[in-house]
């Protein structure tokens, strides 16, 4: 059966900055998870749920013997720490911005789920 949860709720992320560039770390849980968070967490949705944060490029890197994702994001900080009037330009609001998305998982532990799952 599957549900849409909060991605913080299976998963856990790390950000850091650097000048205007941005990048976060998402690392799922149970690694039964990370083919459906991999489909649903791409570049594209990020750049279609936050388009006024994202401006540039996004790069995501797949780590599947860790079970989780990188993403790198260009001219994500409203040109960096230094050059921004933001009062928190850093790269660490990210990754809670894309812990709040919601995307579909299989529930596991179901009891009318197949066995194993």
């Amino acid at each position: 059966m599957k549900h849409r949860v909060p991605l913080r709720a299976i998963a856990s992320a790390r950000s850091g900055d650097k000048g205007d560039t941005s990048n976060v770390g998402v690392w799922v849980y149970d690694p039964r998870h990370y083919e459906e968070v991999k489909a649903s967490l791409t570049p594209e949705r990020l750049k279609r749920e936050y388009p006024d944060l994202f401006r540039g490029a996004i790069e995501r890197y797949e780590l599947p013997g860790l079970h989780g994702l990188n993403f790198v994001m260009h001219e994500a900080l409203e040109g960096g720490v230094n050059a921004s009037l933001n009062l928190d330009s850093h790269g660490k609001a990210w990754s809670f911005l894309i812990l709040a998305l919601e995307v579909e998982v299989t529930v596991l532990n179901d009891p009318a789920a197949p066995e194993g799952t």
